[in-house]
Formats: C-alpha cells, structure tokens, sequence
C-alpha cells in the first residue's frame, strides 16, 4: 500500500473510532470499504492507529475529550473497587488515554470460579447480560451492564471480562512499545493524577 493510501486508511479509520466509537479492527475494515480500496488492502497496525486517533482527538476534539475521559475514568474506578476482591484491571482506550464519550469501559477480572462475579453482582442487585469473548488466554464470560456515567450524564457499558487467575500472570507484561497494555485501580489513579483532565 502506498504511504498516500495508508494515511488515508489511518484518518479515516481513527475518524470512526473517535466519532463512533468503533473498536480498531471494524473500524480498519470500514476504512477500506469507504475508501473504496481493494479488500486485501494491507491493514496498518493497532499502533499507528492508536497515534492516528490521538492526532485526530487533537485536531477535533481537545475541548471536550480530556473531561470526557476523566468521567470514564472516575467510573471505571468505582466499578474496580466493587469488585476488587477479582483484581480488575483496566485497558483499552480508557487506560491509554483515547477514550471518548463513546468509548466502552473493559475490565479484566480473575476468579477460579466465574459464576462468583455473577453471584456478586446480583447481590449488588446489579442487570447483566452474558456472552462468551475472547479474553487474555482464550475464550471468557463476559458480564456487560449499562452504569450511569455522572460526569456524560448518560449510561456508559461496563463490560467485565472473567478469567481464569492463571491470566494474571502475563496480564500487565509491556507491549511491543514497552508500555504496560492495562493496569491496576491504584495505577489508573497516579495516571489520573498525572494527567489532570484540561
């Protein structure tokens, strides 16, 4: 693919994102479609994606994203201390920075017992809808809830994902750029600190 051809992708493919709250992989396939580029066009990777959307979240959206990201991130730690005893920890767009108002939160839990999260839940009288996924090591129950957002003022998904506590092991090992690929309530909290919302 020619560098014209990639930096449109990109662009278009980090305007989904952002502006629809599409996940990396559907919005890269998106792109292609509406670029009207050939379907084995060589998609680029997550991590020119992920610096695409923050250049786009620079150019379009620096008003509003910071304090959008801070409710999500105040949200996502109070459902990670009423669930502490699974060790959550936190990724995605919400941990690295990217998150918008549209983004969904993702939490990684870790129970030997997956129905011990359902149990807790329903004795926090919370609704949830249950689907299998893909987690760390394979496929995992997925618990997803809708929980009210103060900051947005508007509901927000909440989606838990249960692993087996072996996951934990490889969970917060650096990624390909060195940086850690989630992270722990307490972590999140010295990220808000060190990135205070504009």
């Amino acid at each position: 693919m020619n560098g014209l051809h990639e930096t449109e992708l990109l662009q278009t493919a980090a305007r989904l994102v952002v502006e629809e709250g599409m996940d990396y992989g559907p919005a890269k396939q998106r792109a292609v479609k509406q670029l009207k580029l050939p379907a084995r066009t060589a998609l680029p990777d997550n991590e020119a994606l992920e610096a695409a959307v923050r250049e786009y979240i620079a150019l379009f959206c620096a008003d509003t994203q910071p304090g959008e990201l801070a409710a999500l991130r105040e949200l996502a730690l109070l459902w990670m201390e009423r669930l502490a005893e699974f060790q959550p920890l936190i990724g995605g767009a919400i941990w690295h920075g990217t998150a918008t108002r549209l983004s969904d939160i993702y939490l990684q839990l870790f129970s030997d017992d997956p129905k011990a999260v359902e149990i807790v839940l329903l004795n926090q009288g919370v609704d949830y809808e249950a689907t299998r996924v893909g987690g760390l090591q394979g496929a995992v129950d997925a618990l997803s809830i809708h929980a009210w957002c103060e900051g947005l003022e508007e509901d927000v998904g909440v989606h838990l994902l249960v692993n087996d506590t072996l996951a934990q092991r490889g969970a917060l090992q650096p990624d390909g750029q060195g940086r850690r690929p989630r992270g722990t309530a307490a972590q999140l909290r010295q990220r808000m600190q060190q990135e205070p919302a504009a």
